[in-house]
């Protein structure tokens, strides 16, 4: 499905009609297009706060289309209502007594995937992410680690380097607000790219996103999957944490590495992955400077994705979150099941003061002593 969740930086003019049993709608809103209904020239919206609306369209309504990324509506082209699709985005503004739009100026969801695709290749070819180990002038000092170890790279700030920070409860890339070095704290998680070094541990930023995120683990008491609510008994407090599971969560499972290395569950040799599993090509997604294996993040990506329906009480999960107003309560940016082996790795990694050899973080970010109750347990908070 073409990502919808892109917002658009425009400004646009449309009349309204609310839906029965809405309120009155806000004069101004983003929304997606959920359907175009020609037959009565209505255009149907939802917000992303998931209020529906109707939109009538007539005559004197001005149809536009804009890419992403465009913040002048001077770039803006007619279109014909024929051309707007559901999963597009819409800004619209409402003026007071009539249901009839004047305006209204569409990025179109397929541009968006591709804005957005274009976007995450960039963040990895020209950019790089860890800790936060720390910040003196004018550089930022990051720990990574990967399946050789732990290893510092340095973010070198100009005064054109843009920041955006991860607000609380927030789970969503493109929600980061503006920000500035000041904010940055050791212990945060930071993505930064720009021109980037031979070796892969330097960058010299155009951007930085960062944010204070946590890693909870614990086994699973409870599951509504109607809500999208999973209460754990959390490993670091002994006490019950409820996880939220929205669209943007991602979930996924990792695989039965005990079963691997005796052989059970596996089609392969013992210790060999499955068939078309988790292992890249040889070389082919190595580290800069690393010299070995890819890490575990690059691997993580190449997981199956999970269902809420697939876990069961009982289960062992690992979740990344952002820190948010309440102790007991958290929005899932990433959660693992089947985490067995990993905090079986992690107790050991702080028991023994070193790190484990298995990195589970986005780019470097991962397990190792040191940063947290769970022997230095980081899952990665910031997806492009």
């Amino acid at each position: 499905m073409v990502n919808p969740r892109v917002k658009m930086a425009i400004a646009a003019f449309v009349f309204v009609t609310v839906l029965p049993g809405q309120t009155a709608v806000p004069e101004r809103m983003v929304a997606t297009v959920t359907a175009l209904k020609p037959e009565s020239a209505e255009l149907q919206v939802k917000t992303d706060a998931g209020a529906a609306y109707s939109i009538r369209l007539n005559a004197g309504t001005l149809l536009q289309r804009i890419e992403p990324g465009q913040k002048d509506l001077k770039a803006a082209q007619t279109i014909e209502a024929a051309a707007i699709h559901a999963g597009d985005r819409a800004l619209i503004v409402v003026e007071a007594g009539t249901s009839d739009a004047r305006r209204v100026v569409i990025m179109p969801a397929s541009d968006i995937a591709k804005h957005d695709e274009a976007d995450r290749l960039d963040w990895t070819r020209r950019g790089l992410a860890g800790v936060v180990a720390s910040r003196k002038g004018d550089q930022v000092t990051l720990r990574m680690r990967s399946f050789a170890g732990e290893s510092q790279a340095v973010v070198t700030i100009t005064p054109k380097t843009s920041f955006r920070r991860y607000a609380p409860d927030s789970i969503k890339f493109a929600d980061a607000r503006p920000s500035g070095i000041d904010e940055i704290s050791v212990g945060d998680q930071l993505r930064a790219r720009g021109q980037k070094g031979e070796d892969g541990h330097a960058v010299t930023a155009d951007d930085v996103v960062f944010g204070t995120f946590l890693t909870k683990a614990g086994t699973i008491d409870s599951i509504n999957a109607e809500t999208g609510e999973i209460v754990i008994k959390d490993l670091a407090t002994n006490k019950p944490l409820t996880i939220k599971l929205t669209a943007d969560s991602k979930l996924k499972r990792m695989p039965n590495f005990a079963g691997m290395a005796t052989g059970a569950g596996a089609p392969g040799a013992a210790g060999r992955p499955p068939s078309g599993g988790m292992m890249p090509p040889a070389g082919g997604m190595a580290r800069p400077g690393m010299g070995g294996p890819p890490d575990l993040s690059q691997m993580l990506e190449r997981m199956p994705a999970g269902k809420i329906e697939e876990l069961k009480p009982g289960d062992t999960i690992v979740v990344s979150s952002t820190q948010g107003a309440s102790k007991d309560r958290i929005t899932a940016i990433l959660l693992l099941a089947n985490a067995d082996m990993l905090i079986r790795m992690a107790s050991m990694s702080r028991q023994s003061g070193s790190a484990p050899s298995m990195n589970m973080g986005m780019s470097g970010m991962g397990v190792g002593a040191g940063a947290g109750g769970l022997g230095g347990l980081e899952l990665p908070g910031m997806t492009p």
